[in-house]
């Protein structure tokens, strides 16, 4: 590349789990679809217009690069409708919100963690009167 771009084509973010299918059965879940790509034990994937989420277990060799003791810095966001419908969907599976609703410039949110501890913000926006 001469522009010194990367030439990003898209974005593909991935998750990776010990837990390989409790983590599909939940983003299935809370997601409402199955997985598009899925390969047992190793490997599923969610798709959506302009972005993948993938599941994926790593082999024995690399599990303690992708250890952690928590989500760090890196927050997986998801832009809902009715927050309140969000927040009773992740209750029903077992994954209550920690915390309360929070209202930023952008809109309401809450912070929320999947099964295997990774943090997840749900986002609904609010429009400004004109």
């Amino acid at each position: 590349m001469t522009d010194g771009s990367l030439g990003c084509g898209g974005v593909f973010v991935t998750i990776a789990s010990l837990n390989l299918e409790a983590l599909v059965s939940f983003y299935g879940a809370l997601l409402g679809q199955e997985a598009q790509v899925y390969q047992r034990d190793r490997y599923a994937e969610f798709r959506f217009p302009g972005l993948r989420l993938a599941i994926f277990r790593p082999r024995p060799d690399q599990v303690a690069r992708f250890a952690g003791a928590s989500s760090g810095a890196m927050s997986l966001c998801l832009e809902v409708a009715s927050l309140e419908a969000a927040i009773a969907h992740l209750t029903r599976l077992g994954c209550p919100p920690p915390g309360a609703i929070l209202t930023a410039s952008h809109g309401r949110e809450v912070y929320a963690f999947d099964p295997d501890g990774n943090r997840l913000i749900l986002h609904q926006n609010v429009e400004k009167p004109a």
